[in-house]
């Protein structure tokens, strides 16, 4: 029945479909062998590709992690064509990458570490590491042969020589901070003492101190063989009393990161044991024929066999495989098991004594496009999650909009398939396990056990349907009207309103960005490091790079001014350090003043600036000098107290808001800024996805939910998931990161899923009112819903125990998704639907204009309209089963009138049944044949068929009102109304 809206006829689209899957369910119902083994064979050969697993693999945290094409990124590129490192004058605060280090951090076990016994500790472990050595072919690798130089020896770690040189003094020896005079400089002890505790700018205490080794940046291959001795080495043996050590090297957070992958493959196995018992259990039948056991087993291996094709095609392609796909098969299962639900559900409405092929097609009449409409919104979601410049997410959303378009191609083939060959099974009564065939009804006086195990094929002799199963009984007769209620509806308002309230509170406390440390697995050594050097040297931040861009007249005294203008607007920032102040410039301005040079003047500023840089030859990095001219220059600055993601955004977003205001051309560069571009991104880029995917997920609606205004409300189920998601998780802690922007974008998917299958089912619904609308949705969707919901749940519930951050988060978030979108969908969006009775396709004027049509049936004009309209048609025909006629009392037409019209059906001369019903006057008789269950018309007489004439003055007479069956020759029950005048011969 096409749906009204306003005049406006909105199944042009969604009615093709449905019939065009009417037709292939039919045909595959025809040939169920070819759909169930074509997937398997197809899974196997592109399952090959796994075969290229290993070169595949993408997990380069820079790359992946981080904004493609990020201005950090095009600074950095900037800075190394200006500035080339140079190995024989090495200077950490220069690099332009993180660099080649290892590292330790030794912890005080007592309340100083700078003690005469502590600080022995760490000279034996800095001796111990410098003694380390690997082995490359016959080449030994020492750290003295690999180390950063400069004058010619290895960086040294100044603290040491301090501690050298003072002795068993060091504690009776005052030691400034940050800057500590030693010799003819000054040293910076900011990075290297931790935990200070100050008397004006003496130490008086100290908990921790931290180590570098920098190799040099040349031979990559040579210098990792000697880190990764250093990490089997440092930790064994140490044997420290004063002092605990945590380590790391520029190696380890990307060693950790990918590791992770062992950590994920036990509990994918976990996973599909658990979605394997949910869905026998949920699909278990007390009926030794009608059990679903394999329906079940078979649906989740359909989801297998997704993931298998689809990443075996991808890795065929070549498409990088980063770890954060490896949430997806968690994903899909979730996806494939719902989908299960949803045609099991709508297999079990189709009665059973059909031919098996056309259960399938009914099946798929009815819940395709309700598939069809989740997996275009999951798919295209993560289509256009491809717009995102972080690599990682780009390949999570290419493997799994392939999973998913695979999880539903399988589920209308394969799965469609077996149940078409377990339909078969069941029309010849066999037992699920044997497969031997059963009595419909047990021999007398037999157990329950018996009855059980060895009697089976049950089903509704009133319908010709399975059995209602408990859960369906439930949504129908207790939960549906119990939520339909005018005190209840008011109620889930009240509870709609907090749910909104948290979730906005939410939202304005959600951060920005993703903490390095969280690569790592909670317990890897990198994370300790990571927490003590969080916990004892957070107090100053990196040193950030201020480059002048081009050509600029340093001489000048008016541009030299505005730059020495934006050099104090850098200083007045509230993390900026003023007192820590690096830049070539102001030191040649030194320099010029002792030497009594002009350097106002352009000749005799580039004349003396090469003699200057020779002498100072730190400095010689800070400026490209070639040809005369000056290209680029660079001076630094300090930051202090960056200790979480909301100061780093900060911290960026005001130093190049600074920059950019400055007259002069600058830039800021450090190399954690690479990371850091995510905060300019990240928000941007998840607003742009959710606004485009929901406008997406609108139309999509639009086209096959045949109603307008119910697509809206899909839409606004999809907003009103999204807020609440992005709301708890903040209260969650989860942060807003290229890890949840991933989760986001499903959860546009799956919160179109839930709201999807109740629209649907709500606008497609016949019921007059909206309330029962709302109750039949439910009825036929509740269970399938909350079964979908319940085993994608319990597919992401394990990573829930993993020890790593983005598989944690995973599960987080798309709990929050499932259990906010089941809400909406069996709670929130009914409630709402019933406030628009337009949303039920049947404006009142529609409907009363149908109930007239119905009291105008004993009309014969109108019978035979009815019957022609059926003939077209070929539907709805109503199957009655061992001649068993008796009314739906939930359908009863005019209830609130008493029913005069008594109608006796005799059945077969063996029993009489009688009942009240508001039937029509005078309706023709008809057969019913028993092995077709096509309707005949018959005179009672003769069986001759009965015309489509009748004399109008008929229709109202109210005496005829009594039918009687006869059992004709055929074996059929002829009922007739006593009505002769209105029949003739054929």
């Amino acid at each position: 029945m096409p749906v009204i809206m306003a005049g406006c006829n909105t199944d042009c689209v969604e009615k093709p479909i449905s019939i065009g899957f009417q037709k292939f369910g039919r045909f595959v119902g025809r040939h169920p062998w070819w759909f169930f083994l074509s997937p398997l064979f197809i899974s196997a050969v592109l399952g090959s590709g796994f075969y290229f697993l290993e070169d595949r693999e993408a997990n380069d945290i820079e790359e992946q992690f981080t904004p493609v094409n990020g201005p950090a990124k095009l600074d950095r590129l900037f800075v190394q064509e200006n500035f080339p490192q140079n190995d024989s004058v090495f200077s950490s605060q220069r690099l332009y990458t993180d660099g080649v280090y290892a590292s330790f951090i030794a912890v005080s076990k007592s309340p100083n570490i700078l003690t005469e016994d502590a600080l022995n500790e760490i000279l034996t472990l800095d001796k111990k590491v410098k003694e380390l050595n690997a082995s490359m072919g016959h080449d030994v690798l020492t750290y003295d042969g690999l180390c950063a130089r400069k004058y010619n020896k290895c960086m040294p770690n100044k603290i040491l020589d301090v501690v050298n040189y003072y002795g068993n003094k060091i504690e009776r020896t005052e030691l400034t901070f940050p800057f500590l005079r030693f010799g003819f400089t000054h040293i910076f002890l900011g990075y290297t003492v931790g935990g200070v505790t100050l008397n004006s700018t003496v130490i008086k205490g100290a908990k921790a101190v931290r180590l570098f080794y920098f190799l040099k940046d040349g031979n990559r291959s040579r210098t990792d063989l000697w880190l990764n001795e250093f990490l089997r080495v440092f930790p064994s043996n140490l044997n420290l009393k004063f002092v605990r050590v945590t380590h790391s090297t520029s190696l380890s957070r990307q060693v950790e990161f990918e590791a992770n992958t062992k950590d994920v493959i036990p509990l994918f196995s976990i996973t599909y044991v658990i979605a394997i018992l949910f869905s026998i259990l949920s699909c278990l039948r007390f009926d030794c024929v009608r059990n679903k056991v394999w329906v079940a087993t078979f649906g989740v291996i359909s989801a297998g066999l997704a993931v298998l094709s689809s990443f075996g095609m991808m890795l065929h392609i070549g498409v990088p495989f980063v770890m954060t796909v490896a949430n997806s098969p968690f994903l899909i299962l979730g996806i494939g098991v719902d989908d299960m639900f949803i045609l099991l559900s709508h297999w079990q409405q189709t009665d059973v004594h059909d031919k098996v092929e056309n259960r399938l097609a009914n099946t798929y009449k009815e819940a395709a496009i309700s598939i069809t409409i989740t997996t275009l919104t999951d798919v295209l979601a993560f289509y256009i999650g491809l717009m995102t410049p972080f690599r990682s997410v780009q390949s999570f959303c290419l493997y799994t909009s392939a999973a998913i378009l695979f999880c539903y191609i399988y589920s209308i083939t394969f799965f469609g398939a077996f149940l078409v060959l377990n339909g078969r099974r069941e029309n010849s009564n066999k037992h699920w396990l044997t497969c031997k065939e059963v009595p419909e009804e047990g021999p007398v006086g037999q157990s329950k056990w018996y009855n059980l195990c060895c009697v089976g094929g049950a089903y509704d002799p009133h319908t010709g349907k399975e059995e209602v199963q408990p859960m369906n009984h439930f949504f129908k007769k207790y939960y549906a009207p119990f939520l339909t209620k005018s005190g209840i509806k008011t109620l889930v308002i009240l509870l709609y309103s907090i749910y909104l309230s948290v979730s906005l509170y939410g939202c304005f406390q959600i951060q920005e960005g993703i903490d390095l440390r969280n690569l790592a697995a909670d317990d890897s050594y990198v994370v300790q490091y990571y927490n003590d050097e969080k916990a004892y040297f957070s107090e100053y931040g990196p040193n950030i790079m201020v480059i002048i861009r081009g050509e600029f007249p340093y001489w000048d005294e008016k541009n030299r001014s505005a730059l020495e203008s934006c050099v104090e607007d850098f200083k007045n920032l509230s993390f900026i350090e003023k007192d820590i102040f690096s830049s070539w410039l102001k030191s040649y301005k030194y320099y010029g003043q002792h030497t009594n040079l002009n350097l106002s003047a352009e000749p005799i500023f580039k004349n003396n600036l090469s003699l200057f840089l020779r002498f100072y030859s730190d400095f010689k990095q800070d400026v490209n000098f070639t040809n005369n001219s000056i290209h680029a220059s660079r001076f630094f600055i300090q930051t202090v107290n960056i200790s979480t993601a909301l100061d780093e955004m900060n911290m960026l977003n005001k130093l190049r808001d600074t920059a950019q205001r400055c007259p002069v051309p600058l830039l800021v560069y450090h190399p954690a800024f690479i990371y850091h571009d995510q905060y300019a991104v990240i928000v941007t880029n998840t607003i742009q996805n959710v606004a485009i995917t929901t406008a997406v997920m609108l139309v999509i609606s639009l086209l096959l939910i045949p109603n307008p205004l119910c697509s809206l409300w899909v839409t606004f189920s999809i907003a009103s998931v999204i807020l609440g998601v992005t709301g708890f998780m903040a209260l969650w802690d989860v942060n807003l990161d290229a890890i949840s922007m991933i989760i986001l974008v499903v959860c546009i998917g799956f919160s179109v899923d839930f709201s999807a299958h109740i629209s649907y089912a709500f606008v497609s619904s016949k019921k007059p009112s909206a309330n029962e609308k709302a109750v039949e949705a439910l009825y036929h969707l509740g269970y399938p819903i909350l079964q979908g919901a319940l085993s994608t749940i319990l597919g992401v519930v394990v990573l829930s125990a993993s020890k790593n951050y983005i598989f944690r988060t995973f599960f987080k978030i798309m709990f929050l998704v499932i259990f906010f979108g089941l809400f909406h969908g069996i709670m929130f969006i009914p409630v709402f639907l019933t406030f628009f009775d337009m949303c039920s396709g049947t404006p009142a004027k529609i409907r009363n204009q149908n109930e007239e049509e119905g009291q105008a049936m004993g009309n014969c004009q109108a019978k035979s309209k009815q019957k022609n309209g059926r003939e077209d048609e070929k539907k709805d025909k109503q199957i009655y089963v061992n001649h068993s006629f008796l009314p739906d009392s939930n359908n009863q037409v005019c209830q609130s009138q008493p029913c005069s019209a008594i109608w006796s059906v005799t059945l077969n001369n063996q029993h009489t049944a009688i009942d009240q019903v508001c039937l029509a006057s005078t309706i023709p008789m008809f057969t019913v044949d028993s092995e077709t269950y096509e309707v005949h018309m018959h005179t009672p007489s003769n069986n001759a068929l009965v015309t489509d004439s009748c004399h109008q003055n008929q229709a109202s007479q109210e005496d005829q009102n009594s039918i009687k069956g006869n059992n004709l020759s055929d074996g059929s029950v002829a009922v007739s109304p006593n009505c002769s005048d209105a029949v003739s011969p054929e």
